[in-house]
């Protein structure tokens, strides 16, 4: 029986899945209205130019190539993640190339299909996988879901974030374990368990 708990948070996956194939930070309800949102281990800063990032690429790409290719566009901590589809190589070639030349990238991982553009089923399905992923990622007590970027397409899972080489282990194993998951590609940053600690909070002083 699913708790009232385990599915306001389905809900919130979904609505999140439903604007857009990557993660979002988790937002709790509760009783009253309120809202606890959980941030994820980038700056302020950070965040803010990771979406300026996604929004300029994604502008450039479709100011430039228009509806001939369908791309999907996620920055985390600079390192963009292109995936999607194009009908050729040459277009392929190109959406690296604008993504390279967006300012403050620093790396880019090029997922990019080549053939014909997916279907508004596949993208259904896509969600529908994003959606388990993050639920069975909450579900799991020894990980801060928060930590990672999930992002779907035709059945492949990429994660992105900054976590340890256990959380980064961990999550692959989750997500290769959900319902029609085909493969899973680590777009992580991997952080030594000193940084981890670094990045959480201190505790106040009494």
């Amino acid at each position: 029986m699913i708790t009232k708990t385990r599915a306001l948070i389905l809900a919130g996956a979904v609505a999140a899945s439903l604007l857009q194939t990557a993660c979002v930070p988790l937002v709790l309800a509760g009783a009253a209205g309120s809202a606890l949102v959980v941030t994820d281990r980038r700056t302020s800063g950070t965040q803010l130019e990771d979406q300026g990032i996604e929004l300029k690429t994604a502008n450039r790409i479709r100011e430039q190539l228009g509806d001939r290719v369908h791309i999907n566009v996620n920055s985390y901590n600079r390192m963009v993640l292109l995936t999607g589809e194009t009908r050729n190589d040459e277009d392929r070639a190109a959406v690296e190339a604008i993504a390279r030349g967006v300012e403050n990238v620093g790396t880019v991982l090029n997922e990019v299909g080549v053939g014909m553009l997916s279907s508004l089923s596949s993208r259904a399905n896509d969600v529908a996988i994003n959606t388990k992923v993050k639920a069975s990622l909450v579900d799991a007590k020894d990980l801060v879901s928060n930590a990672f970027y999930v992002v779907v397409e035709r059945g492949n899972v990429y994660i992105m974030g900054r976590v340890t080489e256990r959380e980064a282990s961990r999550a692959t194993d989750i997500a290769r374990g959900v319902n029609g998951v085909k493969k899973v590609v680590r777009a992580m940053e991997i952080i030594s368990e000193a940084e981890l600690a670094n990045l959480r909070p201190s505790a106040p002083k009494q």
